[in-house]
């Protein structure tokens, strides 16, 4: 059996005689397993001297105390529960918190195991592609273009992407576990790839084209769809397209469901900036050829890749979409040759949860995008050398080299494109040098100067921001953020009253407003103050700065009942250490002291330097003219 099938593997992958590929004993394939982890070790490990970013990384681990507690009950609760940062992905959450727990916030620790788990992504895609195709090295050169492709950089070396590599894991194991299946169609089998399916979407919803990317393996390497291929294992050929289609029914269920608390996440936290127009069309047309070329030539990689979809020429984008018709036609002229059809189809079909057509941030494109879709391209690369070189009579081991060189080259480029990674500041100086007119990139550089305690140099970007014509609501809070902690209210006022004007959704306006209470309060204008938390909360009933602001005030006036009421709601969606110390004071005023002492005793357990907490919650007490206790 095990000749037959590979007699027959040879047929499809190569047309003719293929024994210079032909797979390896057990011993080799464990040794190569061994060698895609050093070699991934070895591209990635400058990442061990980089430190967070202020790209996420604060959002997602500094300012989040859930993930900073560990993995605790109460975390483990808010995981299920919260749509934070505009997700809802309680796997990537209680992973961060397990790393926490383990190793406190160490982004050394982090970083190291993001790079494990890429290394364990390259391995499962090694071992599924030998498996399924009794072919092993191709299958080890695809896994290891993986391993070392600079554009995976992003992925790994970003502490606040651990969502990628995670979600890959799961979806590779979900393939491997449906090969089991295939090769033995029983319910037993078929729960395993629900399960892992269902986990990795609780990572991140990018793999909801699992159903998809099944189907076409059933086409190849698999060979169920169709006509039964000779040495195909028992019981994996013959199938029609209907049952293998219903077989998918399942996951596509849970797919569905993953998609509608993916928008309801989104739309809660208001992150989905614009819906479907025909410039976002050609924004997706371009992107695709733009991470073609960048899977051939990785250069000028960046964070942020600004949308300007409305600039694009309608000439640039039907020759985009020329140019992918073209490549399309010829895999279908081809298509006898069946890896092509998979590995193109893996590439285009995998983007398309990520390609823009429906914007979530203001991006055009991203790197970490490219993370599963690439492999379909590797596919198509590796199988047509392999099968080129076995026609014209080359033998392996004379491919050999240039496959180590391609490799090197990759792996210096990526070792190189880490340290760009190492801080904020690096990170978005890198993204300034190689795009034009980036107003995010100026923002988020402004916004590091500013935790840098850098305010001339923020102020600098931020007008740079200006001068672009891309001075948003965000980065005008910012401005008056400033204004407002060095003592310059009526400055901060107008800051505020602008932003309101440069809003472009409910969030922003919600946070103007809550910035504009907050120094209203602090100029004694209590009445207005109260207006504007109230609007505030009116665009955003779960904006915590609005309603610490609005619960203070309503303890200002001795309305202990409305505050705790707000306070506690504030504590419920940001539960920070500084919020828990507010409860707890406005809980003592009451005269609740059980309460106050438990609240306080939470406030100690989350946070990790408790006098900083407690001179914030003093200086929130003071700004809005409560005497601290």
């Amino acid at each position: 059996m095990a000749s037959t099938a590979t007699a027959a593997a040879r047929r499809v992958i190569h047309g003719s005689d293929a024994g210079d590929f032909r797979a390896s004993n057990g011993k080799r394939i464990v040794v190569l397993c061994m060698l895609l982890v050093v070699i991934t070790l070895a591209g990635y490990s400058s990442v061990a001297h980089n430190g967070f970013t202020t790209l996420d990384d604060e959002v997602y681990i500094l300012h989040n105390p859930p993930v900073r507690a560990g993995l605790k009950w109460e975390t483990v609760k808010w995981a299920f529960t919260t749509f934070h940062s505009g997700n809802w992905h309680p796997v990537t959450w209680l992973s961060l918190a397990l790393d926490c727990q383990m190793f406190g916030v160490n982004p050394v620790a982090i970083h190291f195991e993001n790079v494990l788990l890429h290394g364990l992504n390259a391995v499962l895609l090694f071992l599924l592609l030998e498996i399924c195709t009794e072919f092993t090295w191709p299958s080890l050169m695809v896994a290891a273009l993986f391993a070392l492709h600079p554009i995976n950089v992003e992925s790994v070396a970003w502490a606040a992407e651990r969502k990628n590599v995670l979600s890959m894991t799961f979806f590779l194991l979900a393939m491997l576990a449906y090969t089991r299946y295939a090769r033995r169609i029983s319910v037993k089998r078929y729960l395993p790839v629900a399960l892992l399916f269902a986990l990795g979407l609780m990572v991140k919803p990018e793999i909801i084209t699992l159903p998809f990317v099944l189907l076409l393996w059933d086409y190849w390497p698999l060979r169920r769809m169709g006509e039964r291929a000779e040495g195909s294992a028992e019981g994996a050929g013959g199938r029609s397209f209907a049952f293998l289609l219903l077989e998918k029914l399942p996951l596509l269920f849970i797919a569905f469901g993953s998609a509608i608390v993916t928008v309801v996440a989104a739309r809660a936290n208001d992150a989905v900036r614009n819906g479907f127009n025909s410039a976002r069309i050609g924004n997706a047309l371009v992107a695709y050829v733009r991470y073609l070329g960048k899977a051939f030539w990785p250069s000028h990689l960046a964070v942020m890749y600004i949308y300007r979809g409305h600039s694009i020429s309608l000439w640039v984008a039907v020759s985009s979409a020329a140019l992918l018709m073209g490549v399309t036609g010829l895999v279908w002229r081809f298509r006898r040759h069946r890896y092509l059809v998979v590995g193109w189809l893996w590439f285009l079909g995998t983007l398309v949860p990520v390609i823009g057509v429906v914007a979530v941030g203001m991006q055009a494109m991203a790197d970490r995008y490219a993370y599963l879709p690439f492999v379909g391209l590797f596919i198509v690369v590796v199988w047509s050398v392999a099968e080129i070189s076995n026609w014209r009579g080359v033998p392996a081991a004379w491919m050999a080299a240039p496959g180590v060189a391609v490799l090197a080259v990759l792996g210096v480029l990526t070792h190189h494109q880490i340290t760009y990674w190492h801080d904020g500041e690096t990170m978005w100086r890198r993204t300034l040098s190689v795009t034009e007119r980036n107003t995010v990139a100026h923002d988020g550089l402004g916004y590091t100067f500013t935790e840098q305690g850098r305010v001339d140099d923020a102020i600098a970007e931020y007008n740079r921001v200006e001068q672009l014509h891309g001075y948003g609501a965000p980065a005008i809070i910012q401005v008056g953020v400033y204004e407002q902690t060095h003592g310059h209210l009526p400055e901060a006022v107008e800051q505020y009253k602008l932003s309101l004007a440069m809003a472009t959704d409910a969030s922003e306006q919600s946070d103007g407003y809550a910035h504009l209470g907050a120094a209203l309060a602090e100029t004694g204008d209590l009445v207005n103050a109260k207006l504007a938390y109230a609007y505030a909360l009116r665009g955003n009933p779960g904006n915590s700065l609005a309603l610490i602001g609005s619960g203070l005030l309503a303890e200002r006036v001795g309305d202990l009942s409305i505050a705790l009421e707000e306070i506690a709601h504030a504590v419920k969606v940001e539960p920070s250490d500084v919020n828990y110390l507010l409860l707890e004071q406005a809980l003592r005023r009451a005269g609740r002291l059980p309460e106050a002492d438990a609240a306080e005793g939470q406030a100690r357990r989350i946070s990790s330097h408790f006098d900083e907490a407690q001179k914030s919650e003093v200086q929130q007490l003071a700004a809005a003219g409560i005497e601290s206790r």
